[in-house]
């Protein structure tokens, strides 16, 4: 199976409404109230995808599998960001969301490898973190497998308890 990050598109808000309406990820995101199919429509016409404008760039994970000789039509199985983008101090932080049904095939690693290149290579970043809970042992586990050295502990982060903070610097 192969995939491909891209761009947002209208035909994407069904899949960012199911999504981002996910309570169960809430305590690993930024988003803590539950959003309309308009919110996610404006988001979608609104956003540039340029992350030096919008500050932030989303992209969506595209799967296709081989059947045969023939591959299959593009399946969204999730979506990748790029965040909070801090350019004088060239660092950003990385947000991955792997739909339940697609979780544990490894797409979460690669995603996350074809990330870091471009904003180690082309966007020449100089690090890229992730502030994840202890909680969520399968999102520790990844970056950890990745490369990421844990910084910082932090305490009574989020309500539901302490967070770590991932970093990656390019080499």
């Amino acid at each position: 199976m192969s995939f491909k990050l891209r761009k947002l598109e209208p035909a994407d808000v069904p899949y960012l409404y199911q999504w981002e309406n996910d309570a169960s990820v809430w305590s690993d995101g930024s988003n803590h109230n539950p959003l309309s199919g308009q919110d996610l429509r404006d988001y979608v016409s609104q956003t540039t995808g340029d992350i030096y404008r919008d500050g932030q760039l989303r992209l969506i994970i595209e799967a296709r599998t081989t059947d045969g000789s023939q591959q299959t039509e593009p399946c969204t199985i999730g979506c990748a960001d790029l965040f909070d983008l801090d350019i004088r101090n060239r660092r950003a932080a990385i947000g991955l969301y792997i739909a339940p049904e697609y979780r544990g095939k490894g797409y979460a690693s690669d995603v996350l490898s074809q990330l870091e290149q471009y904003a180690f290579g082309f966007l020449q970043l100089r690090v890229v973190y992730a502030v994840i809970s202890v909680r969520n042992t399968a999102c520790n586990a990844l970056f950890e497998k990745s490369g990421y050295t844990p910084s910082t502990p932090l305490k009574d982060w989020t309500l539901e308890g302490d967070a770590v903070i991932w970093l990656k610097a390019r080499r």
